[in-house]
């Protein structure tokens, strides 16, 4: 008699599934979507094999819809997220996060002496490389890359 040695996540009947999220970012989705502060079920697993990243993550989140502009924010950590939306066990819709043109309020800047990190100004970054996800500072023009984001 042979076991099955696997274990399973179970399905969630209505929510958000967060699929391909690279393992070592994780925690900043997490904490980029405040998953931290709500009180819906959330299941996540992390170092998941992937035949096209090698190592993923993902989040199950149940009850929660995420708006675009939340959508979106995972796409400065995660470019290559799905979003799988759950009505009654069946995935309804597919989401593919899109990083955005400008990114406002969501990433600090790296210059130490940009006026953002000086005063209580929102960040303000535009977008000067898609696939490399690079970052530059409206009012410093430091040019910032993805190890070097921190959330705000």
């Amino acid at each position: 008699m042979e076991l099955n040695k696997e274990l399973k996540v179970s399905a969630i009947k209505d929510g958000t599934v967060i699929d391909h999220i690279p393992a070592d970012n994780l925690f900043k989705v997490i904490n980029i979507l405040g998953l931290h502060s709500i009180t819906n079920q959330i299941t996540f697993g992390t170092n998941l094999e992937s035949l096209r990243m090698g190592r993923k993550a993902i989040i199950k989140v149940s009850d929660k819809y995420f708006e675009d502009d939340e959508i979106n924010k995972i796409a400065l950590i995660a470019p290559q997220a799905k979003l799988n939306i759950i009505k009654d066990y069946v995935v309804i819709e597919k989401k593919v996060v899109e990083i955005q043109d400008e990114v406002i309020g969501i990433v600090k800047c790296f210059n130490p002496k940009c006026i953002t990190n000086q005063e209580h100004i929102v960040t303000r970054f535009q977008l000067v490389d898609r696939e490399n996800v690079v970052l530059k500072c409206h009012y410093c023009e430091k040019v910032t890359m993805p190890e070097h984001f921190t959330i705000v």
